[in-house]
């Protein structure tokens, strides 16, 4: 079936992925055989993997978590559901050089 993924690496990034074989994709990757990414960052944990009944699917949500920020990544493998609309907002008053006017 397939899944889509997330390893935490040994320098504590993320990497997100999408397979039909889960158990065998991960072991690909803590073997040195996966992406470019994990084989410099080893070794690599699988901290979060969801299944979908289609393909497209699962690469569908691969894509739309690559673009997400870690603490949203966060949210979602610590089960945090409720947390994830809040974390797409964007957050400016963070940004460097930033002033604001009163």
């Amino acid at each position: 079936m397939p899944h889509v993924y997330i390893l935490r690496c040994s320098d504590d990034s993320y990497y997100v992925g999408s397979t039909v074989d889960l158990e065998q994709r991960i072991q690909q990757h803590s073997m040195g055989l996966g992406a470019e990414y994990t084989k410099r960052r080893l070794p690599v944990i699988l901290v979060f993997a969801y299944e979908y009944e289609r393909v497209a699917d699962a690469f569908t949500m691969e894509k739309r978590i690559q673009g997400w920020s870690r603490r949203k990544r966060e949210a979602l493998i610590e089960g945090r559901y409720n947390d994830l609309p809040a974390l797409s907002r964007k957050d400016f008053s963070r940004r460097r050089g930033s002033s604001t006017v009163e």
